[in-house]
Parts: C-alpha cells; sequence; structure tokens
C-alpha cells in the first residue's frame, strides 16, 4: 500500500488543486445563474449587429436572435404584396429581389394572405386602413429631418392624431412593452415561435425573433433582462411563419419558426410572407 506523507510539497499541491476546484466551480456556477447577462454581439457591419442570447427556460440551446439597426445608417422600408402583384415571397427572397440587408413579418394578416391585421402603409400604397384598438404603431419615413427616423408610437402615452401626419409609413400591431418600459402580457401557456420589433434607449430598431417556442409574456421578460435597453415593442407574428431574415458582412442568417410539423412548424422552411418590415442601407 502506498503511503504518501503530508510534507510541504503536498500540502501545496492540495491548496493548488483546490483553487483551481473553487475557480471552475464559481465560474459554472455564475454562467449557469446569469446566462443572459453575457452580452453577445456580433459587428455585421458598421451600425448593424447581430446578438445571439442564450434562453434556458425555453430548452437546451435555445437563442433568442436580434438584429440591432442604427437608423442614422439603415432605412426602414416596408414591402406589400398588394403593391407587388399579390405575389408573396419568403423573406429572403424579398431581401433578394428588392435589395434588402435584413427582413423581418411586418405583421399579422388575414385570411386572404394579403391584408394586414390592422392598419399598415406607406406613402405610396395603403395595404389596409384600418386603425383598430392595438395600441402600438410602428412610424417611419418622416416627413422633415427635425423627426426621429423610426419611433414606435404608443397610444397610451402618444396622441396618434398628431404624429401620425408626420411620417410616411405606418404599422400598427399588439403592444408587447409599454411607453413605461412594463411588460403589458399576461402569464399564459401558449407558446410560440415569435418576431418583434423594438426601440431601444439609443434608438436603435430591434429586430427580434425566438425560433424556439416561448410564451409571449415569458419572451418580454427575457427581453427587458437582457443587455438591450429596449424601451419599446411590438408582436409582429407568431408560430412557424415567424421568421427573420440579415444578410450583411458576407454572412447570411435564416431564422424560421417551429421546426417541430406534430406542433404545426413547417420543418424549418421559410414561409411565402406578404407584407415584410425591411432595412436598406443608406446612401
Amino acid at each position: 500500500m502506498l503511503r504518501i506523507e503530508p510534507g510541504p510539497r503536498f500540502a501545496g499541491l492540495i491548496a493548488v488543486f483546490l483553487t483551481l476546484f473553487l475557480l471552475v466551480t464559481d465560474t459554472a456556477t455564475a454562467q449557469s445563474a446569469s446566462p443572459k447577462k453575457a452580452r453577445s454581439w456580433e459587428v455585421l457591419e458598421q451600425g448593424l449587429d447581430l446578438g445571439r442570447f442564450a434562453v434556458p427556460e425555453a430548452g437546451p440551446g435555445a437563442v433568442v436572435n436580434i438584429v440591432r439597426i442604427d437608423p442614422g445608417r439603415f432605412e426602414l422600408v416596408l414591402l406589400n404584396a398588394s403593391a407587388n402583384n399579390n405575389v408573396l415571397l419568403t423573406p429572403r427572397q424579398w431581401a433578394d429581389s428588392h435589395g434588402l440587408v435584413s427582413a423581418i413579418n411586418a405583421s399579422m394578416f388575414q385570411q386572404d394572405l394579403l391584408t394586414s391585421v390592422s392598419l399598415m402603409r406607406t406613402s405610396n400604397h395603403v395595404n389596409n386602413s384600418y386603425q383598430s384598438k392595438d395600441k402600438t404603431i410602428l412610424a417611419f419615413d418622416p416627413v422633415s429631418n427635425s423627426l426621429p427616423e423610426v419611433r414606435i408610437i404608443d397610444r397610451q402615452c402618444d396622441e396618434f392624431d398628431e404624429w401620425k401626419r408626420r411620417y410616411g409609413s405606418l404599422i400598427q400591431s399588439i403592444r408587447m412593452i409599454s411607453c413605461e418600459g412594463r411588460n403589458v402580457w399576461r402569464a399564459q401557456g401558449k407558446k410560440s415561435s415569435i418576431s418583434s420589433v423594438g426601440i431601444d434607449d439609443a434608438g436603435r430598431v430591434l429586430f427580434i425573433h425566438s425560433e424556439f417556442e416561448l410564451s409571449t409574456h415569458d419572451l418580454i421578460e427575457i427581453l427587458l433582462e437582457l443587455p438591450l435597453g429596449i424601451s419599446r415593442a411590438m408582436y409582429v407574428e407568431g408560430g412557424p411563419q415567424a421568421q427573420l431574415y440579415v444578410n450583411a458582412g458576407g454572412r447570411s442568417y435564416e431564422f424560421t419558426g417551429h421546426l417541430n410539423p406534430l406542433l404545426g412548424g413547417n420543418g424549418g422552411l421559410a414561409w411565402p410572407l406578404p407584407n415584410v418590415l425591411g432595412i436598406k442601407t443608406r446612401e
């Protein structure tokens, strides 16, 4: 039987091993306790970043994908099939055919597969003139250089009748984060893939997509905890048709809805959409 005498050298080795063990344990504990606190931005181009943030509560490997856009370098564009010979395209196809850098669902649509569920217009085309009770309206294409390039109007805090005259393009949808920075959705059991659009404290636009199924309430809580500085946000689509595409800096990413066909998914295939919100590089 081998016997080790506890001398100074042996005691030193024990101290080293104990220090390394505690260091690894503390690091693992910190990472598992606060996985969202680690910033994870990839610079695609100047003024355009891709963030991929782990959301363990949605399942192993689950992430929320966020394209962060400087509106001073990229302009928002609303594209409608109703203004394009009623031809529906996937986000990638919309981007390829119209020179977009990124594209996301513009809003939910009706059974005619063309018309938005509520107000949607550009300065040249009206997809739907109906103004619903939904609280948020994404406004861009300002009529004056003195106005912010992009704004999410919250009808609880903003006078919409005044603001709507200041922007050529308007998209109305369901509010997620109020003008007071609060989660306005109740906790719910229903889960799905989700696309949404937000604004951060610096006025940057956020294209947000969760491929993994979450309730809208839980996604909002995650967004508020992430290092985004998100101030307002609106829901634009849920389910397998919720999509996000970006092609910049020599890299392209295509995020689709839930992959499980048994749960109404589409096997990872991109859905043709009637209306997309995209961005173009400013000249």
